[in-house]
């Protein structure tokens, strides 16, 4: 991995810099066939050691892609490689842990990771700092060439002889190929997966036959009743449900809330119990919004369907039926992660966003948000598109006062993911903080019937009134990981847990 100077973080501002992109390399084909035997065969012909490669994670805890190759790539002997995924997921965990140990894997950079290799990380199990990005910055990153991606690896549920492929059809459909794009237009080298080969040209085609080098045919390319396992689900959670409430009084009541809005909610069962009030308040008040953004979902494609969203901007799909929509409905668009968030560009999606709604492990007394360490310090969380749509005209973070023993608004958060001065109002079951920044908010919010107002300090003391006060988390001096913002300056570091 090219070694950066970094910066710390300073501000939300991007600014207007002119910025210069790099290329990719281009092996010039004008044969009739791209198709090759086997992994082996390809990883053979591609991968040596010190290179960076990078693989998406559309398929999410369905994906069969990233152990097939890894298998290889570990039994092949290479080392010293950096991993350039979108991001982790949990089905890929043992293999990064056995590919670090083999010192096939010496450098990450990824939006998150969970589980047993987030644990790993935590406790100093890789020797050089994990780099966390969100999807806009992935993309800003890769335009730039901080992040050179030698060879990607993408997995798709169909594709013909040269290369044309998409999300959309096949066994193991995952809808958008949004973080994929980004990879397979800078890669210097783009190998496609697929269970699926189909007669050429196969289109519609998100990424296209002057993109890729190699086709390898596989017997499963993923598991397609887990693709959406986990991400999208109704809540019956009386407080979820009243938090849902309270975060559609907080837009309904503000400004943004007329006739062409846009809106982000993301998954989660709060996120989706939104969606639905949403739609009843659009219905009682005549309203349609523009574009709905981000990871999409089936209530969100519905609303698409009914004509109360004109479109959908489309990166990922968090479950089938939103998949099957963007297949049937020529207003769900597909985008890359560089229109969706990427600040350095000439218009990212989310800054047109009206309004967001993003979730959080925390938030202190600033406002600032964690997302992706727990309350015991350990890594297990993502920064996905949080900083970027928090960009947003109105963001809302909807979280508990409290789950279980563990506090959510805190004094200082473990870990600074998204600053404070992206935040504009917090929702919990008992009631909202509007950042004091945001007096224009404050006489609109102020007085909604059954939301009351308290300030986030005055939150921060019902939370530890309720749970106490915690032991201090006690880390070594020793960094394990890093977290850019939008803009590659660092906005924290995670420091390794102490035994």
């Amino acid at each position: 991995m090219a070694k950066l100077d970094y910066k710390p973080y300073t501000s939300t501002e991007i600014g207007n810099p002119e910025i210069q992109r790099v290329a990719p390399k281009v092996h010039v084909s004008t044969g009739n066939d791209k198709v090759v035997d086997s992994i082996e065969d390809v990883v053979k012909a591609t991968v040596k050691d010190g290179m960076t490669i990078s693989f998406h994670h559309h398929f999410r805890n369905g994906d069969y892609v990233f152990n097939k190759v890894m298998r290889v790539i570990i039994d092949a002997g290479i080392k010293n490689l950096t991993l350039a995924p979108s991001s982790l997921t949990g089905v890929m965990n043992d293999m990064v842990i056995e590919a670090i140990k083999a010192g096939t894997i010496t450098n990450i950079t990824s939006s998150g990771m969970r589980g047993s290799l987030g644990d790993f990380v935590s406790h100093g199990g890789l020797k050089n700092p994990v780099i966390f990005r969100s999807h806009g910055n992935r993309a800003r990153a890769i335009e730039h060439g901080d992040i050179k991606i030698d060879v990607a690896f993408l997995g798709v549920p169909n594709a013909d002889k040269l290369g044309n492929a998409n999300g959309m059809a096949g066994k193991a459909v995952f809808g958008s190929l949004g973080y994929a794009l980004m990879d397979a237009q800078y890669a210097d080298n783009v190998v496609l997966l697929t269970d699926n080969l189909v007669d050429y040209p196969n289109t519609p085609a998100s990424i296209k036959q002057t993109q890729v080098d190699y086709v390898v045919q596989v017997d499963e390319v993923g598991d397609p009743d887990k693709i959406g396992s986990g991400a999208t689900r109704f809540t019956k959670d009386p407080k979820e449900l009243k938090i849902a409430g309270m975060v559609n009084d907080v837009i309904t009541h503000s400004p943004y809330f007329k006739d062409g809005f846009s809106f982000q909610t993301g998954s989660g069962g709060a996120a989706l119990a939104v969606t639905r009030y949403l739609r009843e308040a659009m219905i009682a008040n005549k309203i349609t919004a523009s574009f709905a953004l981000g990871g999409i979902t089936k209530p969100t494609t519905d609303l698409l369907k009914e004509g109360l969203v004109r479109r959908v901007m489309d990166v990922q799909d968090f479950d089938k039926g939103a998949a099957d929509s963007m297949q049937s409905n020529p207003n769900q668009q597909e985008i890359d992660a560089s229109w969706y968030a990427d600040p350095d560009n000439k218009g990212a999606m989310v800054d047109q966003l009206d309004v967001a709604i993003l979730s959080a492990l925390e938030i202190d007394t600033k406002f600032n948000v964690n997302v992706m360490t727990g309350s015991d310090g350990v890594i297990r969380g993502a920064v996905g598109g949080h900083q970027d749509a928090a960009t947003s005209k109105l963001t809302i973070i909807s979280a508990p006062l409290v789950r279980g023993r563990i506090a959510t608004i805190v004094p200082d958060v473990t870990t600074v993911v998204t600053p404070g001065d992206s935040i504009d109002v917090v929702v919990t079951e008992v009631g909202i903080a509007i950042n004091p920044k945001r007096k224009d908010l404050i006489a609109c919010l102020s007085n909604i019937p059954g939301v009351p107002v308290f300030t986030i300090e005055d939150l921060q003391k019902l939370a530890e009134k309720k749970v106490g006060t915690p032991k201090p988390l006690e880390f070594t001096d020793r960094t394990v990981a890093m977290v850019e913002y939008r803009d590659g300056s660092i906005i924290d570091e995670i420091k390794e847990v102490k035994d």
